[in-house]
């Protein structure tokens, strides 16, 4: 079975394309450049996907409004040392729509060749308050298919949505998803900062016992 996968080059994202592998699936990664300012990304995703042999279409979206710090320099991402200080507020790095534009591609895309599912590596526990990645979003979207879709079968699937960002690290080691080559940090210099919301949520992660 065909299925597209929503690759950035993150953790969570490559997790679940090794998720779809080991399941048998033929994997068609979609990568997004949207003009963000961790462009660095980018690269980690080509190379995912090169590693897994799976090929890859990058898509370009301009976004001129911007609304993010993430496309905007003059937007402060926010930084922190401590997982705690992180809370559930919708934080400057949040891209208005950003998942309901992906997934529309790649409903667009998956009609085109056949596909039967939409892999997204969203996660609801560790979201940092972006809406569009719970449950009740996705849900929302796979309505929205059944109603607007030519095949309206088409599934949107993200596995990881319920997990700790300890129990996708566990699953990516299981998979043996490159997480090397993974990219996580909001400001996409030469390496990590550290200190914005992404980074320290991965090392909090790398840090806490993976048992649970």
């Amino acid at each position: 079975m065909k299925v597209i996968i929503l690759l950035s080059g993150g953790l969570d994202s490559t997790t679940t394309l090794y998720y779809a592998i080991r399941h048998g699936y033929e994997c068609f990664a979609l990568i997004f450049d949207y003009g963000q300012r961790h462009a660095r990304e980018l690269r980690s995703a080509v190379a995912v996907a090169k590693r897994a042999n799976v090929k890859c279409q990058m898509t370009n979206v301009k976004l001129p409004w911007k609304g993010s710090a993430l496309l905007d320099k003059n937007i402060k991402i926010r930084e922190t040392k401590n997982h705690s200080d992180i809370g559930t507020d919708i934080p400057s790095t949040y891209v208005p729509a950003r998942n309901t534009i992906f997934l529309s591609f790649a409903l667009s895309y998956a009609e085109a060749i056949g596909a039967k599912k939409i892999f997204i590596g969203a996660n609801a526990v560790d979201y940092s308050g972006y809406p569009d990645c719970r449950p009740e979003f996705i849900d929302a979207f796979n309505a929205l298919i059944k109603k607007g879709a030519r095949d309206n079968k088409i599934k949107i699937e993200a596995p990881l949505i319920r997990l700790t960002k300890p129990q996708i690290i566990k699953l990516a080691l299981k998979l043996k998803a490159p997480i090397d080559l993974t990219w996580s940090c909001y400001k996409g210099g030469k390496k990590p900062c550290g200190v914005c919301d992404s980074c320290v949520i991965r090392q909090k992660a790398f840090d806490e016992p993976r048992s649970r």
